[in-house]
């Protein structure tokens, strides 16, 4: 069974185990999620479903886009999304998905779009060390100082750390526990925190790690 979703980051808050130690979760809008799409190993080379989430009006989208929801016959969503499952027979064109999918005490993934921090120097983004505060440095301790080319190579080399755009990348977290799933209001509550900002989509699905 595939157990996978897609939603949107509401924000974050607490709440209390059963021996009443606080537990910090991030509370996600899962589904409803339509499948709009499903590959086979016969005829695509792999299994897969797409999935659909969020309303949309069919104004706001391609005419190709259009037409791929018009072709499944399902009704036109913001957001697509494919994920490999083993058994494509469990699913048909037009199902749909609640958070109930997940339960408490599942191991799942979460991937989203990290926030965008901007242009950063290297102190904040790759965590470097200042130059000392002393006589000589002049205004640019956060600098990057020295790059260490001398005559040999003679140029600074692909991939070194410098400044630059800092977040708005994809990002992954795994392995992070499903503590309550809420199916009437589809929302699942997620140990710890996950990327992206309050109303960011993300991306729920089982954990690839070994239990």
């Amino acid at each position: 069974m595939l157990k996978a979703i897609i939603g949107k980051k509401v924000g974050m808050t607490q709440i209390f185990d059963a021996d009443g130690k606080v537990i910090p979760v991030t509370v996600i809008e899962a589904g409803p999620c339509v499948v709009v799409q499903k590959k086979t190993a016969q005829k695509e080379g792999y299994n897969s479903v797409q999935l659909g989430f969020s309303d949309v009006g069919e104004k706001k989208l391609t005419k190709g886009e259009a037409g791929h929801f018009k072709k499944s016959g399902t009704p036109t969503k913001k957001y697509l999304k494919e994920f490999k499952i083993e058994n494509p027979d469990e699913f048909n064109v037009g199902d749909t998905l609640k958070a109930d999918v997940f339960s408490e005490g599942d191991k799942i993934d979460v991937t989203g779009v990290s926030k965008g921090k901007g242009y950063a120097g290297v102190v904040k983004r790759w965590n470097a060390r200042s130059q000392q505060h002393t006589h000589g440095v002049g205004p640019v301790h956060r600098s990057v100082g020295s790059m260490g080319a001398n005559t040999d190579p003679s140029r600074v080399l692909p991939g070194k750390k410098m400044a630059g755009h800092l977040g708005a990348e994809q990002v992954t977290i795994q392995n992070l526990d499903v503590c309550k799933v809420d199916a009437d209001l589809n929302l699942i509550a997620v140990r710890g925190a996950v990327p992206g900002p309050k109303g960011g989509v993300v991306f729920l699905k089982s954990t690839v790690k070994n239990a």
